[in-house]
């Protein structure tokens, strides 16, 4: 009997570890990425009809941009497909141009079509150089369009900087395992 209760609680923390496998890292930042959302949606309830209606978001909570002449961003985030969490990305970025300052914002990518979801899961996904997000001021998402199947948010948290492209950013998506 013994036996059978060690066993069972043997297999129970390893459903719960696989289930949940994510390491300290992953963890902090899906609660950056709850908390993210409910930043954006005070901000700009119009927003809400993103989340509800998109194919998947990706939700990175803290991206940090800076640069003089040659800049660069990257951050990390949580990949949502109906809700549901379902991977993690990073966010990698690099140009040379007229730029400076630093800067932390919280960026959102919403995918309108599940092949835009698709593309974005595969790594085929980056944005073109004349990208851009639209800056989440009180009612602005109400009248925003996706464009070729995405639509970009960014609420700046901290720091100054002279620019607001997304062109050039690389993805890579990690599943989590289910």
């Amino acid at each position: 009997m013994k036996t059978l209760k060690v066993l069972t609680l043997v297999i129970t923390l390893l459903v719960v570890t696989i289930t949940y496998g994510q390491n300290k890292k992953d963890r902090k930042i899906i609660n950056d990425a709850n908390k993210a959302k409910q930043t954006l949606l005070k901000q700009d309830a119009g927003l809400e009809n993103f989340f509800n209606k998109s194919a998947g978001y990706v939700i990175f909570p803290n991206v940090g941009k800076g640069g003089f002449i040659i800049g660069g961003a990257s951050g990390n985030g949580v990949v949502y497909e109906d809700d549901a969490i379902i991977g993690m990305a990073s966010l990698k970025k690099l140009n040379v141009g007229l730029q400076a300052g630093g800067q932390a914002i919280i960026e959102v990518i919403f995918f309108e079509e599940k092949e835009d979801l698709k593309a974005f899961k595969d790594s085929n996904f980056q944005f073109g150089a004349e990208a851009s997000a639209v800056a989440v001021k009180s009612g602005i998402a109400f009248n925003a369009k996706y464009k070729d199947g995405v639509a970009v948010f960014a609420l700046p948290k901290a720091g100054l900087m002279a620019d607001a492209s997304v062109g050039g950013q690389k993805f890579k998506f990690s599943p989590i395992p289910q």
